[in-house]
């Protein structure tokens, strides 16, 4: 079946594991006690803290014991969406002090570009917020990206390694899974994604393969018009 829209995760797919794990975790790590102390009383964090309360099941938390809490999720790469939010805030803080740029393959920037003058429409998926998926993309190193996607996508929409999660969104987008391509690095992922019915490529940039899926070095060597 023709591709005609191409969804793709950010980490370890479009964007270096390292940055994530070595530059905006301890970014957030580092920042987020003293945003949250100075932020609290502000409705979209107290919202979260809310949240956070609510996901940890500690009701009556204070703000210091939610903020031992959240701390530890980072340390152990919770997928909480409290958490995610949170740390979106305190990541666009950082960009916009140009303390952080986002880190994005030029590989994946050129195809990107290049699908995107050749008509496909192009999505995100991944396990941050989505505030931080257009904060990685809108200041990257290579400038703005975030005019190329057309949505993006987080847990929101379910846990990735839940085939659901992929119909739910093929369903926003407004195609059958099968005219969407779906990129990552994980095969559960994969998986998932074409339990659902959508096409996949895997990307191995290291080499290797990703269980039955097409594997690939880099996305100069994807062309949807052959899968």
């Amino acid at each position: 079946m023709p591709v005609k829209a191409i969804l793709t995760d950010i980490e370890g797919t479009t964007s270096a594991v390292s940055f994530v794990f070595d530059v905006l975790f301890p970014y957030a790590r580092e920042h987020l006690p003293a945003y949250i102390r100075s932020h609290a009383g502000e409705p979209a964090v107290a919202a979260q803290i809310e949240a956070a309360r609510s996901e940890s099941g500690e009701s009556g938390a204070d703000v210091e014991r939610v903020i031992e809490i959240l701390l530890g999720w980072i340390a152990s790469d919770r997928k909480a969406t409290s958490l995610k939010a949170l740390q979106g805030m305190v990541w666009a803080q950082g960009y916009r002090a140009g303390q952080l740029k986002g880190h994005v393959y030029p590989d994946a920037v050129a195809a990107l570009k290049r699908w995107k003058q050749e008509g496909y429409g192009l999505y995100v998926y991944s396990s941050g917020s989505i505030q931080a998926q257009k904060l990685i993309f809108g200041c990257s190193e290579a400038g703005d990206l975030t005019p190329l996607f057309s949505g993006y996508f987080d847990t929101t929409s379910g846990h990735k390694r839940e085939a659901d999660s992929y119909r739910r969104i093929a369903a926003a987008i407004g195609l059958p899974a099968g005219d969407v391509l779906f990129l990552s690095d994980v095969v559960e992922e994969l998986d998932a994604a074409q339990q659902a019915g959508m096409q996949t490529c895997g990307l191995a940039r290291e080499g290797g393969t990703l269980g039955a899926h097409e594997t690939v070095a880099s996305f100069a060597l994807i062309d949807p018009a052959r899968l």
